[in-house]
């Protein structure tokens, strides 16, 4: 079950022992001047933005919402506009250099596809023995499917493909469709890798140290759940000489999300036991104004509940929101100028100061 040497096969692609061996191979081609907290936000978005398939844009924001003639192609247009620029690439080329996180992934569990392909054949033919001559349906056939692909292609190929092809395109369309549903772990757990490795890397000379997915207890200074408590397992967590920082980290924040910010504060209010303070801090790259705005409002008590609110780029935000006169994106950039939204890079130069 762990990843083996460049070129071996490697089960579970997607897993975390994968996605820790894939993390090391991008920061180890990286040089030492790149590994700086002013650029970091560029590491997060190479290896997991991605181009949203119906607009072929970097996604910024919930799909059906950033569709052409809606506000927030135009939006994303400027966010895509902006990557790009940063990045130093011309706006078509954007896909190469981002969602090199999935794409190699992606690779690793195709190639594990074709080494279990022969076996699994050999298996199922044993299997459906009793039945030659029966005409039962061969696995991954969809006549349907292929009756639309004939239907759009058909005019235009030279000569009719067999339907052995037509079998290994319709496995390969499944295939393709099934991987943009493994983007998930890498926009939950795989945003959490990244920002720790980015967290010791950019902060190396500091006194840091950095945890993924701990139990709360396991922390320093923090007592156990009382016996039958589900265990609270912190997304992130940074400690260093003086003080303890919990993080939140999502990369984008459902709304249901939002209520357990409260609750998971409170939890870990109540297990601190050195009578200590510690920072919570809420990593994002949401663009949504009205979640952006809350996060950075959101009182516990009478004191602000977040110590820091932090985007991958406040500049993405600026370029995105462009001139727009929401009241909820002027709140958001009014909070980015104080100082109460502030970026990656700021955030990381304060660890290591």
């Amino acid at each position: 079950m762990t990843a083996t040497t460049e070129g071996a096969p490697v089960k579970a692609a997607f897993g975390a022992v994968n996605r820790s061996r894939l993390i090391d191979t991008y920061f180890e081609s990286q040089k030492q001047t790149d590994l700086q907290a002013t650029v970091a936000w560029k590491h997060i978005y190479r290896m997991l933005l991605w181009t949203d398939q119906t607009t072929g844009l970097a996604h910024c924001y919930e799909s059906d919402k950033c569709q052409p003639g809606k506000n927030w192609y135009a939006r994303s247009l400027a966010f895509h506009d902006w990557v790009s620029s940063a990045l130093g690439v011309l706006p078509g080329l954007l896909s190469d250099e981002i969602d090199w996180l999935f794409l190699r992934a992606t690779k690793d569990l195709a190639a594990e596809v074709v080494r279990r392909a022969e076996k699994v054949a050999a298996a199922a033919s044993k299997q459906r023995q009793p039945y030659d001559g029966r005409d039962f349906p061969k696995p991954g056939e969809d006549p349907e499917l292929v009756s639309i692909l004939k239907d759009v292609l058909g005019g235009h190929l030279d000569s009719e493909p067999s339907p052995q092809q037509w079998q290994l395109l319709v496995q390969r369309i499944r295939q393709y469709l099934a991987l943009e549903n493994k983007r998930k772990n890498l926009v939950g757990e795989g945003f959490e890798d990244v920002l720790a490795q980015v967290v010791q890397r950019t902060c190396a000379k500091a006194a840091v140290e950095v945890h993924t997915r701990r139990s709360l207890h396991e922390l320093p200074g923090f007592s156990r759940a009382r016996q039958g408590d589900k265990p609270n397992k912190v997304d992130l967590a940074v400690v260093r000489p003086g003080m303890r920082t919990i993080v939140t980290a999502k990369w984008s924040v459902r709304a249901d999300r939002e209520k357990q910010f409260t609750t998971e504060f409170g939890e870990y209010v109540n297990a601190e036991s050195d009578s200590k303070p510690f920072e919570y801090v809420f990593i994002t790259n949401e663009f949504d104004p009205a979640r952006l705005r809350r996060a950075c409002e959101k009182l516990a008590g009478n004191s602000l509940m977040f110590n820091h609110v932090v985007h991958i780029s406040t500049d993405t935000i600026k370029a995105t929101y462009g001139d727009a006169h929401e009241e909820s994106m002027r709140r958001v950039v009014e909070h980015i100028d104080s100082g109460r939204l502030i970026s990656l890079g700021q955030w990381l130069a304060n660890l290591g100061a």
